[in-house]
């Protein structure tokens, strides 16, 4: 009597189981806005460094 009772129990443990999971998981897609970044410079560092670095070659050779 005792196995019977233990095969019920994992038989209903068995088909709970298996609907638990029916379906899979799909992770949920959340749009999201661009950010706009407010007062940045038109202004590259990578330009303007050299160029003064050329000013200050030119303003030295001349003296």
């Amino acid at each position: 009597m005792t196995m019977k009772k233990l095969a019920t129990l994992a038989l209903a443990l068995g088909l709970t189981a298996t609907t638990a999971v029916a379906g899979g998981y799909e992770a949920p897609v959340v749009a999201q806005e661009p950010v706009v970044a407010e007062g940045a410079s038109s202004s590259n560092a990578a330009i303007l460094i050299p160029l003064l670095l050329l000013v200050g070659i030119a303003v030295a050779s001349n003296d």
